[in-house]
């Protein structure tokens, strides 16, 4: 079997040489709701498996608190997270960046990240055991979240056990659904590790909330998140608008950041996977499409908000 996984194809919509905002997917996901709450992810790792990251991005100054390259760029120095592709940074900025004025700010402006490299040159290609490896790293270091944005046609045992150990070490994964999709919502697309029933699998819509026309469908779909048009960091200082399931990804593992540190808090323990993932869930709402194209639906961090209010705006019901 080729053991080879790769990018998830993504789209340059647009280079963008400064920026100063809240990106619309952030706010679309509702994240400043939280952050007023005072919540944004303090004390919650989110290990990113990508191109690597350009970790002096003014953006990204500071947030990581460690990194590892496990593929052969470089020379296979462990210690070089060079960002060639410059996918790795742009998911890195949508998780964490900065609350600093300035730039753009990500979902979990106060997580910390990890940045472990698992593919390699500009067009972010890897080995399956570069990923395992990956993983393994991130588990061995504590991460609460492990993102990834990539994804390979063919099931790999080492690979899903990995990710099992993962899970049972009360780590989330999160995972791009994948970028196969042929607009119909009966034709199944699967794209691995993003199958697995232990991965939490985002598809992705616009920011007008229609689902994207690339998105995979299938059985596996947890829930949505902004994928089109995406402002995050690219290396150099730099800017970008992307698109793609890879795009999506990202904001569930900011999220999860905050959901975590607020559940938490709420609870006066340490939470496990399938609670967070409980409350993750809990925090979606239905656009109406196929369960196979949107799964549970937006990820909206305000929905249990809105839903008390929902309750309350209802007439009580007349008995007899």
């Amino acid at each position: 079997m080729q053991c080879e996984i790769r990018l998830i194809p993504y789209f340059m919509d647009e280079m963008v040489a400064d920026a100063n905002e809240i990106p619309k997917g952030v706010d679309l996901i509702q994240a400043p709701s939280l952050w007023k709450n005072g919540y944004k992810g303090n004390g919650i790792t989110v290990a990113v498996l990508d191109t690597g990251c350009d970790v002096n991005h003014p953006d990204l100054k500071g947030k990581v608190k460690g990194y590892r390259n496990f593929t052969d760029d470089d020379d296979g120095a462990e210690d070089n997270v060079t960002d060639y592709s410059g996918h790795g940074t742009h998911v890195a900025g949508t998780i964490a960046a900065n609350e600093d004025g300035q730039g753009v700010i990500g979902v979990a402006p106060l997580a910390d990240l990890l940045v472990i490299k698992v593919l390699a040159g500009s067009r972010g290609s890897g080995k399956y055991d570069w990923i395992v490896n990956g993983i393994q790293y991130a588990i061995d270091q504590g991460a609460d979240v492990i993102s990834m944005s990539l994804g390979g046609p063919s099931d790999y045992d080492p690979l899903h056990e990995v990710i099992q150990r993962a899970v049972d070490a009360n780590i989330l994964v999160v995972c791009a659904a994948g970028n196969e999709g042929d607009s119909n919502s009966t034709t199944d697309e699967f794209s691995y590790p993003a199958s697995y029933n232990e991965v939490i699998s985002v598809g992705s819509i616009d920011l007008q909330r229609n689902s994207s026309y690339f998105t995979n469908s299938n059985n596996e779909v947890d829930l949505v998140a902004p994928g089109e048009k995406i402002l995050s960091t690219i290396p150099g200082d730099k800017y970008a608008k992307l698109s793609g399931t890879s795009m999506a990804a990202p904001h569930v593992s900011g999220a999860l950041a905050l959901i975590k540190q607020f559940e938490q808090a709420s609870f006066a323990r340490t939470l496990s996977e399938t609670e967070i993932y409980a409350q993750l869930i809990k925090r979606t709402v239905p656009l109406n499409f196929p369960k196979t194209l949107e799964g549970n639906g937006l990820l909206y961090l305000t929905a249990p908000d809105l839903l008390k209010e929902h309750i309350r705006n209802q007439p009580l019901a007349h008995i007899g």
